[in-house]
């Protein structure tokens, strides 16, 4: 914003400090000068010694020729002393002030990585440093995890469109190749382009919270998402068991439903060869809703569980099979579940697989 010349803040203080030691000096001065007044009388009966002859003395008036001077000596000095000691002073009282919009102006430059630290006791100057600080973590923080995941994003994009092109470059140079063949790699390919950009976008949306938000039923999300996705648990052997309670939440329900889905999907897809179980569970707490899928599967240590919500993560053994997806499903879980102010929990077990617990805000229904 572009903002006419003005006054610095340390002159404004420095004024002002001068101004009120002035204006305590002058009313200083005014409670001396009415205090003379009562106790001193106009005039004075003047007796000489050297001669008997009596006169009158106007000692109010050479008092004010006295006092005058004095007194405008007084307030000059106050006045000096009050902007160069104010000058000093809001020099001291600004210095942290100076020291927060130089970081600002770092920021506002593209360094984030720059901190105030400021030091000394909490007062409202240290607070709002700190607070800057934090604030200056988490962005920085966002914008590492934005850059990575447009760069993962665009290597995983680059791979179907590149794998299209060598295809095409096949049946430019070979006329003989098998066209069916070549239209049912396309359409493999195209169907997971299109699954990842639509993937994208859901998270995109999810993550600016740009949805409208209704009361929800999560344990009627969860039973829908699974009766959904039972011909897939058929298909791969795995049983899958649900339980729960009404769990009443406020948000959207095609994003909770979706939510669910993943964690469902992934629960099926992610199991044993064969004997494979799925645990669908909602429930209730004090102040929460709780949807929790537990699966069987691979062991999985603590560290690599936490990794699993990073986009574009996941298992070596998952690569690997025909369901590896686009590696946004749990990425997408996870800020949906930041966009309905919910926490996100995945949890080893020691048998193998993982559990998966999301916390939504409790609402009493109507």
């Amino acid at each position: 914003m572009d903002r006419a010349p003005g006054l610095s803040v340390r002159l404004k203080l420095t004024v002002s400090y001068a101004g009120f030691l002035m204006l305590a000096g002058v009313l200083l001065l005014a409670a001396v000068w009415m205090f003379l007044l009562r106790h001193v009388p106009e005039r004075a009966l003047l007796v000489s010694s050297d001669t008997p002859t009596y006169g009158v003395f106007p000692v109010r008036s050479n008092l004010l020729r006295v006092f005058a001077p004095r007194a405008a000596a007084v307030l000059a000095f106050l006045l000096a002393f009050g902007l160069v000691g104010g000058w000093i002073l809001a020099g001291r009282m600004l210095t942290p002030l100076t020291r927060i919009t130089n970081a600002t102006r770092l920021a506002s430059a593209g360094s984030l990585s720059q901190r105030i630290r400021l030091p000394g006791r909490t007062d409202e100057f240290r607070e709002l440093a700190d607070a800057f600080d934090t604030m200056l973590a988490r962005l920085e923080a966002h914008v590492a995890e934005q850059r990575r995941f447009a760069a993962n994003a665009s290597h995983e994009l680059r791979t179907p469109l590149a794998i299209s092109k060598a295809l095409l470059d096949v049946a430019r140079t070979d006329p003989g190749h098998d066209t069916g063949q070549l239209i049912d790699r396309l359409h493999a390919v195209n169907t997971r382009a299109i699954g990842l950009t639509e993937a994208l976008l859901l998270l995109s949306r999810a993550d600016q919270r740009s949805f409208p938000r209704e009361p929800v039923d999560l344990s009627l999300v969860a039973e829908e998402a699974t009766e959904t996705l039972l011909p897939l648990a058929e298909k791969h052997g795995v049983t899958v068991e649900t339980s729960g309670d009404v769990t009443p939440t406020v948000g959207s329900q095609a994003l909770l439903l979706q939510l669910a889905t993943n964690l469902v999907h992934n629960a099926i897809v992610h199991n044993l060869p064969e004997d494979g179980t799925v645990r669908v569970d909602t429930g209730v707490r004090p102040e929460t809703v709780v949807l929790s899928v537990e699966n069987t599967g691979e062991k999985l240590t603590p560290q690599q569980a936490s990794t699993l919500t990073e986009p574009f993560q996941r298992g070596t053994e998952r690569v690997h099979t025909d369901h590896a997806g686009v590696g946004l499903g749990l990425a997408i879980v996870k800020t949906i579940t930041h966009a309905h102010d919910g926490t996100l929990t995945l949890t080893p077990r020691p048998a193998g697989g993982i559990r998966v617990t999301v916390e939504l805000p409790r609402t009493t229904p109507v």
